[in-house]
């Protein structure tokens, strides 16, 4: 794949995508239309499936959707709202300590951008730039394993890491492509370009993929 097949790969993925059912990140933006749901719900969803992370999010959000009745939970409690999800005593803590985090630096208010945002306990690049685009509807070039793999497979990148692959994505991927890259490579690559034997026989981007076996 060249930088050049860029839109039309983005064509058939996004067909794809709106063929299969959302991930959850975008499926928690759509039914609250916060930026801080979509900032607790990422975290969550960190090494987790969506199945898990969905049960866990209907959960604590039936008690706490803002920063101050997510303070009044105690960690023991969350740690029980949100089990099973994956280092749920770990996310508990950061989730716990998030709302004085944002008082303290940000009085109150969910920041914009990927740097400030990485201030917040729990939150790292992925889950930053997630937020910013699906939560706050702004560029943002999310990458997590699927969009880093996908790309590597594809030869859009040569990369090690999922950060030097968003650098990379930066300043070769068109504006207009950031917010939705990551979901369309998340839903593809949770359901046909899995980590282990790919499901290449038919697959849509076939033609543009020098890793495709079919």
């Amino acid at each position: 794949m060249t930088i050049a097949d860029i839109p039309a790969v983005d064509r058939i993925l996004k067909r794809d995508f709106a063929a299969n059912p959302s991930p959850i990140i975008e499926l928690i933006e759509a039914q609250t239309r916060d930026p801080f749901c979509v900032l607790v719900g990422t975290i969550l969803s960190a090494r987790t499936k969506d199945a898990c992370t969905a049960g866990a999010v209907k959960r604590l959000f039936a008690v706490a959707t803002t920063p101050c009745e997510l303070e009044k939970i105690p960690v023991e409690e969350l740690e029980k709202l949100i089990y099973p999800v994956g280092f749920y005593r770990e996310k508990a803590r950061h989730l716990h300590a998030l709302p004085g985090v944002l008082r303290e630096k940000f009085g109150g208010v969910l920041p914009k951008t990927v740097e400030e945002l990485c201030e917040l306990p729990g939150v790292g690049r992925k889950t930053a730039n997630l937020t910013v685009a699906v939560g706050f509807d702004l560029p943002a070039v999310c990458v997590d394993v699927h969009v880093h793999r996908i790309s590597n497979r594809l030869g859009l990148v040569s990369t090690k890491t999922p950060l030097e692959t968003e650098m990379a994505l930066r300043k070769i991927l068109p504006v207009k492509y950031w917010k939705t890259w990551n979901s369309h490579l998340v839903s593809f690559g949770q359901r046909r370009c899995s980590p282990r034997n790919p499901k290449c026989t038919a697959c849509p981007i076939a033609r543009y993929c020098p890793s495709c076996s079919a």
